[in-house]
């Protein structure tokens, strides 16, 4: 049965405010609250609270036709947690229906895959560890950063215990294959790969509501159409998009919501049904791996990562930031780790880029991508001397090294005896049944006696 995976990304980051040069050393604080309160609570209204709406009117008036997952970066929930509890509510009670899984990803939604092992395993755990808060429960398919992916990347993601993962069906990657089949990482065969279809995903969530589009106006049942026309031995069609691509980039005006309600009634007439990422990977194999040795994203025509780092003051901002990585794992002040997971957002990058991508992007209180850069170098500056006050910078490798391994050998030591501990408490159980079977038998033999 051919298969319609719907997922959605759920990302806001802390905006910045403006930060001088002589603020560097008397103020510590970098976020613009009015900014964030103000995006969040208008992001809330008129996309997440009528999308995830109409998502759960969708699986309610379908039953077991309809699924969706999605994935929220930990800064998100903090937001929403804050500024918008309802979108909270809401996905609650998504996640009460059985048909919704929630992707790990990481917590800051940044690029720490690109540059230190210990910060994008650090980052995943503590996202899972929020998912499990927040919902009850525990991902078992990633999904990194805008899709990004790359076999040394995937190969991580396996080690770490994940089954799957999403990313883009980039054509530089795949040639003539197609993304609607399951394939494989070519570094960890264990890690099952679904991949993006970028034309039908965007059709949606880009140009559903352009009048100058050959295809406009897009109704359910042409879009089911295509899908329908596909080989029949294309089993899976990876529709990914960004949550706020239903009301924000598309307008409620434009009846998104209406067409997307439309889906499955066409859907169901075909044939063609909607399952999970975890349902897709367990009932199907992979039918090839796929070599990725440069990193992909679904970001802009060259789905690569030049939106971040694609010039000199991205590169620069990025080095300094995660030059300093090693030092922020091992501290245990609560307010410059919190700094580092806002700082490492990829938007922050995204603001600095220089290149003509062809979509519009919204670089809030800059004025260029120069002022971006000056702002949070400015802000970058003040964060690396606290982490110098407490970890200075001119410590040398093999002290830090030697520090990090005593760190890890006492995290592994405590883990280790939890387990033992653990262990100590499941037999208790067993001595406390013999005991019952030990006092019932006396009395069977005495009865037995009694009746002789």
């Amino acid at each position: 049965m051919r298969t319609i995976c719907f997922y959605f990304e759920i990302h806001l980051p802390y905006h910045l405010k403006r930060y001088r040069f002589f603020d560097i050393g008397t103020n510590h604080y970098y976020y613009d609250d009015y900014a964030n309160s103000t995006i969040v609570s208008e992001v809330a209204e008129r996309s997440y609270v009528p999308a995830l709406t109409a998502l759960l009117d969708m699986i309610k008036e379908n039953k077991d036709q309809f699924k969706v997952a999605f994935s929220i970066s930990g800064v998100a929930a903090e937001l929403l947690e804050q500024y918008a509890p309802q979108v909270i509510d809401l996905l609650k009670q998504l996640n009460a229906t059985g048909k919704v899984e929630f992707l790990g990803e990481t917590y800051s939604h940044g690029l720490s895959a690109l540059a230190n092992e210990n910060v994008f395993q650090d980052q995943v755990k503590r996202q899972m560890e929020k998912m499990k808060q927040l919902f009850g429960v525990t991902p078992k398919v990633f999904r990194n950063t805008d899709l990004l992916y790359s076999d040394e990347i995937g190969a991580l993601v396996a080690d770490m215990g994940f089954k799957g993962m999403l990313t883009e069906g980039a054509k530089h990657v795949l040639g003539w294959k197609s993304p609607h089949y399951v394939y494989s990482c070519a570094a960890n065969p264990k890690l099952k790969l679904l991949l993006r279809d970028f034309k039908l995903s965007d059709d949606i969530g880009l140009r559903f509501s352009n009048s100058e589009w050959s295809e406009y106006p897009l109704f359910a049942d042409k879009f089911i159409g295509w899908i329908d026309k596909m080989p029949k031995e294309e089993q899976v069609f990876n529709l990914f998009m960004e949550l706020s691509a239903l009301g924000m980039s598309q307008p409620l005006s434009s009846s998104i919501l209406e067409f997307l309600k439309a889906l499955p009634s066409f859907a169901k007439a075909k044939g063609i049904g909607f399952a999970t990422p975890t349902e897709i990977i367990t009932k199907l194999k992979p039918v090839s791996p796929v070599v990725v040795s440069y990193p992909i994203t679904w970001m802009d025509e060259e789905r690569d990562t030049s939106c971040w780092l694609g010039n000199v003051m991205q590169r620069s901002a990025f080095d300094k930031l995660y030059g300093a990585a090693d030092r922020i794992l091992m501290c245990t002040d609560r307010r410059i780790k919190q700094d580092f997971d806002y700082l490492q957002a990829s938007y922050n990058f995204r603001c600095m880029t220089t290149k003509n991508s062809g979509v519009g992007i919204d670089i809030g209180i800059y004025e260029s991508a120069y002022d971006a850069f000056t702002n949070y170098m400015n802000i970058l500056g003040d964060f690396l001397k606290r982490v110098d006050a407490l970890y200075p910078s001119d410590i040398d490798n093999e002290e830090l090294n030697a520090l990090l391994t005593t760190i890890k050998n006492q995290d592994d030591e405590i883990a280790k005896l939890h387990k033992d501990l653990e262990k100590m408490k499941q037999p208790e159980a067993a001595p406390e049944k013999e005991k019952k079977v030990a006092k019932k038998a006396p009395k069977k033999a005495a009865g037995k006696k009694a009746a002789k």
